[in-house]
């Protein structure tokens, strides 16, 4: 039993979009409704990965001492070694189920894969002689770090970001589809599959559409992180 005013998921039933559906089934509102809902959720989907913090995590762990360092390390090694989904489903189960939190469990989710890149790529800068001319004349910590090494390590993390929004995208929409993710009357497409399915033998499109956005979305960011590897890597570009 949940206390009054929990947030937990409704039953099918509860579901607006469903029973907005069912008022209006087979007429061209009904289209309009979902078409509508699959946009209106496309903002949120994309914004999932917040790439700032993580970069900053792992240019800390590049720069400081190696006890900082091996500390960081060996927590990514730690969320690495605990299945993705699993992990989401723990850190909402823990906060509790909205957009809020689905979007601060994907950034965990998606943590390590960003901090070992800008920590590797951070690691292969310093040894370099702009970085020790740039110590030399007495630049702070923090100005190397983001004004003279970042911008020597974007275009391998531009690319992380740019494929990681679609395993963020797809990490939520599973999220979604167990009820965890935004609850309603927010849409969300992982959640509008769920609420969609009982349709799934009448009107199979009305479950169609949410799919086809979702898989849209994701080969349409492969395909542009695909694009952004061949024009920033200059392996690819002597190619």
């Amino acid at each position: 039993m949940h206390a009054p005013g929990s947030q937990q998921r409704g039953p099918l039933e509860a579901s607006i979009f469903v029973e907005a559906l069912r008022a209006h089934a087979g007429s061209f509102v009904a289209g309009a409704l979902i078409v509508h809902a699959i946009l209106w959720s496309l903002a949120p989907m994309i914004s999932e990965p917040t790439p700032s913090p993580k970069i900053a995590l792992g240019l800390a762990a590049a720069m400081t001492g190696p006890i900082l360092d091996v500390a960081i390390t060996r927590l990514m090694d730690l969320i690495m070694a605990v299945p993705s989904l699993v992990l989401a489903v723990l850190v909402v189960a823990v906060l509790g189920p909205s957009l809020a939190n689905t979007i601060i469990a994907v950034t965990i989710v998606y943590l390590p894969g960003y901090v070992r890149l800008a920590r590797a790529s951070a690691l292969g800068e310093l040894n370099k002689d702009y970085v020790t001319a740039a110590r030399v004349v007495g630049v702070g910590p923090l100005r190397l770090a983001y004004s003279t090494v970042l911008p020597n390590c974007l275009a391998p993390l531009i690319v992380q970001a740019a494929l990681g929004v679609s395993s963020a995208i797809l990490e939520a929409a599973a999220l979604g589809f167990l009820g965890l993710g935004a609850q309603p009357p927010t849409p969300e497409w992982g959640s509008m599959l769920a609420d969609s399915r009982e349709f799934i033998r009448s009107d199979p499109w009305i479950v169609a559409l949410p799919g086809l956005a979702i898989l849209i979305t994701v080969v349409a960011i492969n395909l542009t992180g695909d694009g952004l590897r061949d024009a920033l890597d200059p392996k690819m570009r002597r190619g």
